[in-house]
């Protein structure tokens, strides 16, 4: 299952009114986990940036004036996001700047039918309490230190981990497998366990595992633990 995490920053609220996205991060979840892609850019807005999205973002007109055109780069960026689902916290807001400027480029629209918003799902999962994207940090112990003004890849980079609690799919590499008896009756009686889309680095240093084989080698060839020893 492919999913795209993504964020944006902006010049201001609303795209209807002259306001231009300047910045789009988006990370890939292969079976809710990161693969490792990502699509990061900046944009030339070609227009002025109002302090209090600057207050927001820090990010200024000279900062952007040697950026790409949003049209210079929306065919890499329609690429990246396929046809998966785009997960956003107030993904309405995002959505409407990402039209806008595929509106501006001739490009067709993205569905809202596409949109997982995890602001939603924060509230319906904690009523009653703050959802800001820190807040759930803070909730799910997630750091988020780094994040000392908004940017849209970090933003996208912690919403990935957040929202990834807030589907409870932590243990997201385990799964049901459907087992057919000899009756012809299907069910479910199998955990099975998907493969990482990238292994993670060996923790264990050669001297560890030589001390752990000379160990092992003491307990007898009846040992069970000789069946996990690696060659």
């Amino acid at each position: 299952m492919r999913e795209i995490v993504f964020d944006t920053e902006t010049t201001g609220l609303d795209p209807l009114q002259g306001d231009r996205m300047v910045e789009i991060g988006c990370i890939e979840l292969i079976n809710r986990f990161p693969s490792g892609r990502t699509f990061h850019c900046y944009f030339n807005p070609e227009r002025d940036m109002p302090e209090p999205a600057f207050k927001v973002h820090g990010l200024s007109v000279d900062f952007l004036k040697d950026k790409p055109l949003f049209v210079h780069k929306v065919e890499e960026l329609i690429e990246f996001l396929g046809e998966a689902p785009l997960v956003a916290h107030n993904a309405i807001f995002d959505l409407g700047f990402l039209n806008a400027e595929l509106e501006r480029a001739k490009k067709a629209a993205v569905a809202r039918e596409r949109l997982v918003d995890t602001l939603m799902l924060a509230r319906r999962k904690h009523p009653g309490g703050s959802n800001r994207l820190d807040d759930l940090c803070a909730r799910y112990k997630i750091d988020n230190s780094k994040r000392v003004k908004h940017g849209a890849l970090l933003d996208a980079e912690l919403l990935a981990e957040v929202y990834v609690e807030l589907i409870g799919a932590r243990q997201a590499n385990l799964g049901l497998a459907e087992v057919v008896s000899s009756a012809g009756e299907a069910r479910v009686t199998a955990i099975v366990v998907r493969a990482r889309p990238q292994p993670l680095t060996p923790r264990i240093m050669a001297e560890e595992l030589d001390a752990h084989r000379a160990f092992v080698a003491t307990l007898g060839e009846a040992a069970i633990w000789r069946q996990y020893v690696p060659a």
